[in-house]
């Protein structure tokens, strides 16, 4: 039976919200019927204020204390975020760990999603099982063409439209070059990079059967920022509340659903 994914896919990636828990964001994205969840854990670009006051407290008190900003968090602590975000997601769900095929199987998730430089996936096939969900990050014709072939059930293709997310990010492909590689595999495509409501419609027209989704779901508007030394950061007042949700529910509007 072919693989049916969401509509939507949102990627966690806590270096982008620091000052958001897990049960937050979790409690967030259950309300708003999001059922894909990938983790992710990669170094960005900037250094948030809430990161730098935890890092101060955690320094004078000794710890324990979360480096999530600004470098990857260790196996453990990655290991303790997947296995508190299953604790709180509904059976329905399908949680996916980023890169590390490890974690994914320790934790009793779903599944593992691949970079180019990451474990091979016959290798993680070898390791998970047949049953879990395994991605793999594509960026280009002859990537798409091999992952046709390779043991995986999806591939990720992009960046779509111009990203920050990642401080190495690929060329733009657009969608024209998303609709090039739709006809050369039959497996499921996943839209990434600059994802936005704004353009998320486009992506799915293109030949995406979902968009995955970071900071076009979590970074505050300009609203909920104020300027610091540190560049724009969020306020404590309205994070969660009023932000995400409405940001989830322009993604429903502009997909139709988000499962």
């Amino acid at each position: 039976m072919p693989l049916v994914l969401p509509r939507f896919c949102a990627v966690i990636e806590r270096s982008l919200r620091p000052e958001l828990g897990l049960d937050e964001l979790a409690q967030v994205l259950i309300r708003a019927g999001v059922r894909l969840i990938q983790l992710r854990d990669k170094p960005f670009g900037f250094a948030s204020l809430g990161y730098a006051r935890d890092l101060r407290r955690g320094l004078r008190q000794g710890g324990p204390f979360d480096l999530a900003q600004g470098k990857q968090a260790t196996s453990q602590v990655l290991l303790s975020q997947a296995r508190q975000l299953l604790a709180l997601l509904p059976r329905e769900s399908r949680l996916v760990v980023n890169d590390r095929a490890d974690v994914a199987r320790l934790a009793g998730a779903a599944g593992v999603h691949l970079g180019q430089d990451d474990l091979p996936p016959a290798a993680a096939r070898e390791l998970l099982g047949p049953e879990s969900l395994i991605g793999w990050s594509t960026h280009g014709p002859e990537q798409v063409e091999r992952g046709d072939s390779l043991p995986v059930d999806y591939l990720a293709f992009g960046p779509v439209f111009p990203t920050a997310t990642k401080k190495d990010a690929r060329p733009v492909v657009g969608c024209a070059g998303l609709r090039e590689v739709r006809r050369l595999t039959r497996k499921p495509l996943v839209a990434i990079g600059g994802i936005t409501p704004a353009n998320a419609a486009e992506a799915i027209a293109a030949g995406a059967d979902c968009v995955a989704v970071i900071s076009g779901w979590l970074v505050p508007t300009k609203e909920g920022l104020v300027p610091t030394k540190e560049g724009l950061v969020p306020t404590k007042e309205g994070l969660a509340a009023p932000d995400i949700p409405a940001r989830l529910e322009e993604f429903r509007r502009t997909l139709g659903r988000l499962d």
